[in-house]
């Protein structure tokens, strides 16, 4: 096979935005191509690097006219760091296409068509909407080209931040992120410097040296704060230095915890943490329901988005006193303990048994009785045996992760039958691909596509199907 040679495609007109960094466009012979650096609306050049099946892929070479949409971006990181890829294309835009994504795949993929389609739901907060965010400490951050050309600059800087994408033993030393509100910088730049004067070593993912490995930040909509510190090994006297300075510095932290991970692999998930300070957790408040949230604990990242999310889900289940709720893929129930007072009884499955011990320990401090939580696969929860423990479910929540529902899953719903499913995604392919499914015997009433994460190509939506009565 001839090896291909990149070229110069010109006047590409960019008409969309596609996965990740891409935007997309045709060629004059109609081909598709994927373009990083444009957005929608731009005149190109595109230096194409790849050929596949089909379609290039290729880099803005030059600009020729710029999108009415295209605007200066705010981050001092944007274009190196892997996040908030799209801070360069107008917010009325970003929504726009997220929205033409949820309902193209709904028409390529799941076939069918809403009957009502409503307007994405945007944040009113476009920046500074996260509650956690995780930075990584290497031995050695990225360098940009000027200062790879400075011949003083040492090869191998330390730094503190996010990972290059495509360069998993490096990171992006951050300086400020727009995704979080204080203390989320103060406290990175601190710590970096911190430590930095100690000269304690920074993690190497490759020769898996070094002691420092993982910082993240949480903050709730209360007002507390919680960090969590990941390092390589035991080291009591550092790690009573560093964390009584934080303690010190920041009054304001509620809560410090500190992991030790030997393991290769930077997830904490499956480890044992120390309460260096506080008890351990921070509240969220959502539509009057406390959560409790871990180090570990998963939790939707957008607190005021996910609100709308939740109240969205709400309307489109129309919940009543007497009716049985199943919610699947509960995580830390929190949207089943946001809907166990308006029912008779809420049954929540998940497979990870800590989220599992979270939602429960969640209802008991808000003292909700009527909601039961059960750990496990939900291909092989989800049974007759399951129904006739439970009872038959009069609305079904259901919010799968990226891959969306095992087809077993999907057998079980339709054997059941409940009269409405709320199908809450991340994905809106997988999303389509189920609800493609499940047409044999519902119709899908209607679709709400949310904005979580603004400036990332990331869409959420909600979909309401319910159960065709001649079926």
């Amino acid at each position: 096979m001839a090896r291909f040679t990149p070229r110069i495609i010109p006047n590409i007109q960019i008409t969309g935005i596609a996965e990740d960094t891409y935007a997309v466009g045709r060629t004059p012979e109609g081909i598709v191509c994927f373009v990083e650096g444009a957005v929608p609306g731009d005149v190109v050049d595109v230096l194409v690097f790849n050929k596949k099946k089909g379609y290039f892929q290729g880099s803005m070479q030059r600009l020729i006219t710029p999108s009415p949409d295209r605007i200066a971006p705010p981050c001092i990181h944007f274009g190196i760091c892997g996040g908030c890829k799209w801070q360069h294309l107008a917010y009325h835009r970003q929504l726009s296409e997220k929205e033409n994504r949820v309902y193209q795949a709904i028409q390529r993929l799941g076939k069918v068509e809403p009957e009502e389609r409503l307007p994405i739901m945007g944040c009113e907060q476009t920046y500074f909407y996260r509650n956690k965010l995780e930075f990584t400490f290497s031995n050695k951050r990225w360098l940009t080209r000027e200062e790879m050309n400075l011949q003083e600059m040492p090869r191998k800087e330390p730094g503190l931040g996010f990972h290059r994408p495509g360069a998993f033993d490096q990171i992006v030393d951050i300086d400020e992120c727009l995704l979080q509100a204080d203390p989320s910088n103060e406290l990175r730049n601190f710590i970096r410097e911190f430590t930095k004067a100690r000269e304690w070593a920074y993690f190497n993912v490759r020769s898996r040296e070094g002691w420092l490995r993982n910082l993240i930040v949480r903050t709730t909509s209360i007002g507390e704060v919680m960090i969590v510190l990941s390092v390589h090994y035991e080291q009591p006297e550092w790690i009573e230095e560093l964390l009584s300075v934080l303690d010190h510095r920041f009054p304001q932290l509620t809560t410090i915890c500190y992991v030790i991970n030997p393991k290769a692999n930077d997830t904490i998930s499956d480890l044992d943490y120390t309460v260096w300070k506080g008890p351990g957790y921070t509240v969220e408040v959502l539509g009057g329901i406390k959560y409790k949230i871990g180090p570990k604990s998963f939790f939707q990242t957008n607190t005021p988005q996910t609100l709308r999310l939740y109240e969205a889900a709400v309307r489109f289940a129309d919940i009543r006193p007497h009716h049985i709720i199943y919610d699947f893929y509960t995580g830390l129930g929190s949207i089943a303990l946001f809907v166990a007072r308006q029912c008779k009884k809420v049954i929540g499955v998940e497979n990870v048994e800590a989220a599992i011990e979270d939602a429960k320990e969640n209802a008991r401090w808000n003292n909700i009785t009527n909601a039961e939580f059960i750990a496990g696969d939900m291909k092989d929860v989800f049974n007759q045996e399951f129904t006739s423990t439970h009872g038959r479910a009069d609305v079904i929540i259901t919010d799968p992760p990226r891959a969306g529902m095992h087809g077993d899953v999907i057998e079980s719903l339709l054997e059941l039958a409940a009269p409405r499913i709320v199908y809450i995604s991340c994905n809106p392919a997988t999303q389509a691909r189920d609800i493609n499914l499940l047409s044999v015997k519902y119709k899908l009433d209607k679709i709400q596509p949310v904005d979580m994460f603004p400036h990332t190509n990331h869409v959420e939506s909600i979909a309401l199907l319910t159960l065709i009565s001649s079926v």
